[in-house]
């Protein structure tokens, strides 16, 4: 293999594939990225053996090719290099080594053989869709910090992407992420293709890289899964994923309704008074309590080790008073996704879950379990 391609455009592709690369491997092969030269592009691949990520680059092939290199090292000594730099790529494929050269700078990077480099891509998918990739990104973005961490409930480990009829009866494709705390449920106008697809649990690791890897909002993201794998293909790049093997429990069961209570603030300002009174907390987990009344909010959070902390802003709100804590950190995750100028709050009591919405905004809803204060 021989190829010679601009420093920015290798840099890009790294930059996409390299984080899929676990610091630590056991396995050698792993911590490696694949590299092919063919016909006027160099393909860069990296997996996990549960997400796999390629993307193509335009490169110029004087001798077409495949070996694999230390990813890392790989993408460390390409950011280095100077702005505007040709970076030349070569292997006899038999030295077990791939020499870089790049300007009066020269590498010489270990290798190991293509045919040790595992092929998560391959599979038959059941169901493909195309959207914008910017609607795709919102619906991830407002979801994902609902996502459980806890191993123990691995089946919440991810997104649950689904069909769905909206609140106005039309379809939808669903995100919903729930920790068992809070969740968050997301729609989008169902896009053609959809009808039929299996409800299926995207992993954290996945989510996170295709939300890094769309970086234009008005770019094609094309979708493809069946009950096992999930593929999204925009641009140059495409992520292959393993589901996660699971039963998402049945989330409509934890979202309020008929609530009597409505308190209506505003979304920045709630946000940032929010902020203030947590100041004083060890942690953001700490609860803040809101005392709600007749036209305001007042906001409290009690800290025995540091202080004491108030806040009052104004509300709309005209039912029975009422005292009801929440954890801090979640408050301002969700109030971080709030996109209208007006957050509204549904309650019934202070031990039952509070619904969040945005504003006027029925696409979007955000339910918050209460905490003792």
């Amino acid at each position: 293999m021989r190829v010679t391609l601009e420093r920015s455009a290798l840099v890009k592709g790294l930059t996409h594939v390299h984080r899929v690369v676990e610091r630590r491997n056991t396995i050698p092969i792993l911590a490696n990225v694949l590299l092919r030269g063919d016909g006027t592009s160099l393909t860069m691949r990296a997996t996990d053996l549960d997400l796999d990520v390629t993307e193509s680059v335009p490169a110029e092939i004087a001798q077409g090719g495949a070996t694999t290199v230390p990813a890392h090292t790989l993408y460390d000594i390409v950011r280095k290099l100077p702005e505007g730099a040709q970076v030349s790529l070569s292997s006899d494929g038999e030295a077990g080594a791939v020499q870089l050269e790049a300007g009066r700078a020269r590498f010489s990077l270990q290798s190991l053989p293509e045919s040790d480099f595992p092929d998560l891509s391959a599979g038959e998918m059941s169901h493909r869709f195309s959207l914008t990739a910017g609607a795709f990104k919102r619906l991830i973005e407002k979801t994902q910090f609902a996502i459980s961490t806890e191993e123990t409930r691995y089946y919440l480990n991810g997104i649950y992407l689904h069909t769905a009829d909206g609140d106005d009866g039309k379809p939808v494709l669903r995100a919903v992420a729930t920790d068992g705390h809070r969740l968050a449920r997301v729609d989008i106008a169902a896009p053609a293709g959809v009808e039929g697809m299996p409800g299926v649990i995207v992993p954290r690791k996945a989510v996170q890289e295709i939300d890094r890897l769309i970086d234009d909002a008005d770019a094609n993201l094309d979708i493809e899964l069946s009950d096992a794998k999930i593929r999204f293909i925009v641009g140059s790049a495409v992520l292959t994923s393993k589901l996660i093997d699971g039963t998402f429990p049945d989330y409509g069961r934890v979202i309020p309704s008929g609530h009597d209570k409505v308190m209506k603030v505003d979304t920045r300002a709630f946000e940032h008074a929010v902020d203030l009174v947590s100041t004083v907390s060890s942690e953001r987990g700490r609860a803040v309590k809101l005392s709600i009344d007749s036209g305001r909010v007042e906001l409290t959070v009690n800290n025995p080790d540091s202080g004491m902390a108030t806040e009052e802003i104004a509300a709309e709100y005209d039912a029975d008073a009422i005292d009801i804590g929440f954890n801090a950190r979640y408050l301002l995750d969700i109030a971080n996704q709030l996109e209208s100028s007006e957050a509204r709050f549904e309650l019934s009591d202070p031990g039952s879950p509070t619904l969040v919405r945005d504003g006027e905004d029925a696409s979007a809803l955000y339910v918050l379990m209460p905490m003792r204060v």
